[in-house]
């Protein structure tokens, strides 16, 4: 399978740091801001941690609304 292009989000502050990933053993550590190219499977593994954030929030924000 041919790699993926992929750029992490950058700041200044949470998310600067080289972001560590590890798919069937197989460590990756991944620059933030730039574009790089990655296997299939690691890309796989960051929409799943993205999607999975994004849940996490939805799930604080209904809970936040719930209590007000």
């Amino acid at each position: 399978m041919e790699n993926v292009r992929i750029r992490l989000f950058k700041d200044n502050s949470r998310y600067k740091g080289d972001l560590f990933v590890s798919v069937n053993g197989v460590n990756y550590k991944i620059r933030r801001g730039v574009e790089v190219e990655v296997p299939p499977e690691v890309a796989e593994v960051l929409e799943h941690s993205q999607q999975q954030d994004e849940r996490t929030a939805a799930r604080i924000a209904a809970a936040e609304m719930s209590d007000t």
